[in-house]
């Protein structure tokens, strides 16, 4: 599953520290999403989009 978590910190502003301290999990979870070597569960993927002002469809991409 790709990802367009990195584009989005950036348009919030944020780093992956700040985003894993909003949603409550380590930075190298957020590195490791983005990256593509872990995908998290639904609760984390809804928490981080709500962090991002994203939505799961924006954020997250089947491919």
């Amino acid at each position: 599953m790709e990802n367009r978590i990195k584009e989005l910190r950036a348009r919030n502003n944020l780093t992956q520290e700040q985003l894993a301290k909003l949603v409550n999990v380590r930075r190298e979870t957020i590195l490791f999403i983005e990256k593509g070597k872990y995908n998290p569960s639904l609760k984390l993927a809804y928490e981080i989009t709500k962090a991002l002002k994203s939505s799961i469809e924006e954020t997250f991409l089947l491919k």
